[in-house]
C-alpha cells in the first residue's frame, strides 16, 4: 500500500512518457501550478468522462495558472487513442510500471463492487509553483470531479 500525500509535502518527482512516446517531466512544470489527476484505464466510460470534463474547463483552469496532467498506467500508442477518439486536450501520461502511480499513493488496495482489490486509486494531487502539494485527494468520483475542484480553489 502506498503512503497517501499530504499538504505540505514535495511533490514526487517523475518523467513519463506522453500520447506521442515523448518524456513529459513534473519539472517542466516548474513555476506553474499542476493538477496531476490519476485514473484507472483511458478509453473506459468514467475515465473519458474525467477526462472529458478537464478538457472542457481547461482554459478556465488555465486562465487560473493550472496546468493539467493525467496518468495512467496505459501505454503512449493507447493514450494516443483515447486522446485523438474524445478530442482530448489534457496531458496524457502512461505509468505502465506504476512507479508515479505508487509515490502519489495511487495504486493499492481499493474497493471496487463490494470486494477489496488492488488497482489504481482515483485522485488528484495539486501541485503549488514550488513542486510542494497543495492538496491531495483520494477516492474520487469521475463524474463532478473537476466541478468540484473549480468550487473548491474558488475559480
Amino acid at each position: 500500500m502506498s503512503e497517501r500525500l499530504q499538504p505540505g509535502d514535495t511533490a514526487p518527482a517523475f518523467t513519463l512518457p506522453n500520447a506521442d512516446g515523448k518524456p513529459v517531466s513534473l519539472a517542466d512544470y516548474a513555476g506553474r501550478k499542476v493538477i496531476v489527476y490519476f485514473y484507472p484505464a483511458a478509453l473506459t466510460p468514467g475515465c473519458t468522462k474525467q477526462a472529458c470534463d478537464f478538457t472542457d474547463n481547461l482554459d478556465l483552469l488555465a486562465q487560473h495558472g493550472y496546468d493539467v496532467i493525467g496518468i495512467s498506467p496505459d501505454k503512449p500508442e493507447k493514450l494516443a487513442k483515447f486522446r485523438d477518439k474524445e478530442h482530448l486536450k489534457v496531458t496524457l501520461l502512461g505509468d505502465p510500471e506504476k512507479e508515479v502511480l505508487q509515490a502519489y499513493g495511487a495504486f493499492g488496495e481499493k474497493k471496487m463492487y463490494g470486494k477489496t482489490v488492488t488497482g489504481v486509486i482515483r485522485s488528484t494531487v495539486i501541485v503549488d509553483e514550488q513542486g510542494k502539494v497543495e492538496r491531495a485527494l483520494y477516492n474520487v468520483r469521475a463524474t463532478g470531479h473537476v466541478a468540484k475542484i473549480i468550487k473548491d480553489l474558488g475559480l
